[in-house]
C-alpha cells in the first residue's frame, strides 16, 4: 500500500467576470511549473511528472483542470450555452490561476490546445513567466476532421474522442498508458471537446505573430513527438523557425499526448526541457 505525494486542491477565481472553481494537483517544491493538460482531458495526463521524486525535489509541479474538465465545474449557468473556447477566455484563465495561487514567473509547460495557449502568452503575457515548454505545439492546426461529431445526439461524444485519439499515440506507448489515456477522453462532459476543438483548430490569431517572443528574456523550447500527427514535427519546426533563439527537440517513440501516454518516453524530454528554462530565484 502507498500513499502518493500528489496534493489535490480547489481554487475559487473570477474569469470574464464570473467565479470559476478550479481544480488543482501539486508536488514538489522550488521553482514553480504550470502545466496544461490537452484539449477534452485533464490534470490526471501529468500523474508521472507530478509523483517523479526527481523532478519535484527541485521544481513545484502545478497541474490544473481548465473549467468545464475534469474536477473543474462549470461556471453557474452553464446548462443555458454553449462551451467555445477563446484565447481570451483560456489566457485570462490560466493567470488568474497563477495570480490566485501567488506564483512567482513560474515555467509554463502547455501540450497541444495547451501549447498553443502557451505561446499566445509568450507573445502577450511574457513578463508573467521565465520561460515556455511548447509540447506538440504549432502556430495553427486546421482541423481534418468534423468536429460537431464530437457533440451529436446521436453518436457518444466521448467515445468518439477517443477514437481519434486512439490513432494519434505512438505504437510505443505502454498498453496499460495508451488505455488509461483514451478512457479521460472518454469521461469528457458533453460537447467539451468539441469547444476546445474549436479553439486549436479555428482560431489563427498566433499566425504572423510569433515574431514578437523575445527568447532572450523568456525562452521557448519546443518538443514534439515522431507519432504525432495531429502536430508533427514539421508543424513544430515551422512555428519554431518563426521564434528566434527557440529550441526544439524530437521524441522519436512518443504521439501526441506524451506525458500521458509514454511517461518514460517523455520524461527525459520533459527534464531536458526544464534545464533550459531559467533556475528558480534565490529566495523565491
Amino acid at each position: 500500500m502507498s500513499i502518493e505525494q500528489i496534493t489535490g486542491r480547489y481554487l475559487c477565481v473570477e474569469v470574464a467576470g464570473r467565479q470559476q472553481r478550479i481544480y488543482f494537483e501539486e508536488a514538489g517544491q522550488g521553482r514553480p511549473v504550470l502545466c496544461l493538460h490537452t484539449a477534452g482531458s485533464d490534470t490526471r495526463q501529468w500523474r508521472h511528472i507530478l509523483n517523479d521524486p526527481e523532478i519535484t525535489a527541485e521544481n513545484r509541479i502545478i497541474a490544473f483542470d481548465m473549467p468545464w474538465h475534469g474536477k473543474s465545474l462549470p461556471p453557474e449557468g452553464f446548462m443555458t450555452q454553449e462551451y467555445l473556447l477563446t484565447t481570451e477566455a483560456y489566457m485570462e484563465t490560466v493567470l488568474a490561476v497563477i495570480r490566485g495561487l501567488g506564483l512567482e514567473r513560474p515555467v509554463l509547460a502547455g501540450v497541444s490546445m495547451g501549447g498553443r495557449i502557451a505561446l499566445q502568452l509568450a507573445v502577450h503575457h511574457p513578463e508573467v513567466f521565465s520561460g515556455f515548454l511548447a509540447i506538440e505545439a504549432s502556430d495553427f492546426q486546421p482541423a481534418w476532421y468534423d468536429i460537431d461529431w464530437f457533440h451529436r445526439p446521436d453518436a457518444h461524444g466521448g467515445e468518439m474522442g477517443a477514437a481519434l485519439v486512439s490513432t494519434n499515440i505512438s505504437p510505443y506507448a505502454p498498453e496499460a498508458e495508451r488505455a488509461n489515456t483514451m478512457w479521460m477522453f472518454m469521461q469528457s462532459g458533453p460537447g467539451v471537446f468539441r469547444g476546445d476543438l474549436s479553439f486549436y483548430t479555428q482560431d489563427d490569431s498566433l499566425v504572423g505573430a510569433l515574431h514578437r517572443i523575445d527568447t532572450a528574456k523568456t525562452p521557448v523550447h519546443f518538443i514534439v513527438g515522431a507519432y504525432d500527427f495531429t502536430c508533427t514535427p514539421d508543424d513544430a519546426r515551422r512555428t519554431a523557425a518563426q521564434v528566434a533563439g527557440a529550441t526544439l527537440s524530437v521524441m522519436e517513440e512518443v504521439g501526441h499526448f506524451p506525458m500521458s501516454e509514454h511517461p518514460a518516453g517523455f520524461r527525459p524530454f520533459f527534464i531536458e526541457g526544464l534545464a533550459r528554462m531559467p533556475k528558480a530565484e534565490i529566495g523565491a
